[in-house]
């Protein structure tokens, strides 16, 4: 009897404390289910929000961010965790924090810019943004966050460029009023008046060159290359290169040589190739002493996604040092100013190449040693037979073939691009 009863105890006490553990656990579980996670505070949570609400959020481009009476976060776009704004289920930023208890507080809308650190940078980057709280019914707070960085970064950009073309502009437009000037005290002098007017005309042609300059650099930058793409003879752009500079080169005896341009052929427009090659030749040929020489070299490269084709100019001039070859493709910036003025650079060119060679989906590169020269390699997709084949007005070219006013010509009976040289 006494066995039976304390059996009946044990079985008692085992039964209270399994039903103690239980209790505690669907506790736990139940407080853990409240915990707020980054999946319950994204856009398809079942957070309470007036009508309507929730469907216009997910379709706004800016960061959104939901508040209650708490500060705690009740609805966050993905754009507001990207940006960092929300963290741990509550707003991260002190300054977006504070005006939205302003507005809960008296129901105004409050707008703010702020540069706020960029996550994970490590280099002290500052992000711009523009805050703008308003109320939503009666406990809550929207907050919509719009970024400003690539705004701010162009207006950057446009400040400069505008900066830069007036100094640029202005001083071939003073050196003319000058030497007008001068031609005019000197009216007496036939002399003085044919050197002033030749300085003149120095002037003149350096202030055309920048204009048309600016100008391409302006239709680069707008139009899209590609709506008038064709395939383009690499020698036939490097014939052309070599033709614009032959003069310069002539005067300053100078050899230019191409090779290993036969048979390739880009895809791309033809007058923003043309002008990307010729200013880094014209570049080679302004910047090399006398008596030295130019190379002009073309392969095919097989990369993935693509063959392209790797066109190299290599002169044997001043050379560009280690903290200048990381501008020179900025605008207006020159290595050497005094010999820019010299050879009427304006210091667009090379941002020229950059522009048309970002655009036709390449890229351009330098190497280059002080007092041995430079060698500046662009890297442009080459055409491929389909893209021949739809750019032809004639029949589809087969095997390399290609229609001409004396029949079809075999790659193989194509005359090579020969290497030109410039002599005086």
């Amino acid at each position: 009897m006494d066995v039976n009863a304390a059996v009946a105890a044990a079985a008692a006490i085992g039964g209270a404390c399994t039903g103690v553990i239980a209790m505690l656990a669907f506790r736990w579980s139940e407080r853990d289910q409240k915990k707020p996670t980054r999946t319950s505070m994204r856009p398809d949570s079942n957070a309470p929000l007036p009508p309507g609400v929730d469907t216009v959020l997910s379709v706004l481009s800016s960061s959104a961010v939901v508040l209650d009476e708490s500060d705690s976060v009740v609805k966050a776009s993905s754009a507001a965790y990207a940006l960092g704004l929300v963290r741990g289920g509550r707003l991260a930023v002190e300054a977006m924090l504070n005006m939205a208890r302003d507005t809960r507080r008296d129901g105004e809308i409050r707008q703010v810019e702020l540069d706020l650190p960029r996550r994970g940078t490590g280099r002290g980057e500052a992000l711009a943004v523009s805050a703008r709280v308003a109320p939503l019914g009666s406990r809550l707070v929207l907050l919509l966050v719009e970024d400003l960085t690539e705004a701010r970064r162009i207006e950057a950009v446009r400040r400069d460029f505008v900066a830069n073309v007036s100094h640029e502009l202005k001083t071939p437009v003073g050196a003319l009023s000058l030497l007008s000037e001068a031609v005019m005290d000197a009216s007496d002098d036939p002399e003085a008046v044919e050197r002033f007017a030749g300085r003149m005309q120095i002037e003149a042609t350096r202030l055309t060159n920048l204009v048309q300059e600016i100008i391409d650099l302006s239709r680069v930058q707008n139009d899209d290359p590609l709506e008038d793409a064709e395939p383009v003879r690499v020698d036939e752009l490097v014939a052309e290169a070599i033709d614009r500079c032959r003069q310069q080169a002539g005067s300053k005896q100078i050899t230019m040589a191409a090779g290993g341009t036969a048979e390739l052929r880009i895809w791309g427009n033809r007058g923003q190739l043309a002008a990307a090659l010729g200013n880094l030749v014209e570049n080679a040929v302004n910047y090399s002493p006398a008596r030295t020489r130019v190379g002009i070299a073309a392969r095919r490269l097989s990369v993935p996604g693509g063959d392209q084709i790797e066109i190299a100019v290599t002169d044997q001039g001043i050379g560009i040092s280690e903290k200048d070859r990381e501008r020179v493709f900025e605008r207006f910036y020159r290595v050497d100013p005094a010999r820019s003025r010299a050879t009427g650079g304006t210091g667009l060119g090379l941002a020229i190449v950059k522009h048309v060679a970002a655009s036709h989906g390449g890229e351009v590169t330098v190497w280059s040693s002080e007092g041995q020269g430079s060698t500046f390699t662009l890297r442009l997709p080459e055409a491929s037979v389909r893209e021949r084949d739809r750019s032809s007005d004639g029949p589809p070219v087969v095997n390399g073939d290609e229609g001409g006013p004396h029949g079809p010509a075999h790659p193989d009976t194509l005359e090579p691009f020969p290497a030109p040289e410039v002599l005086p």
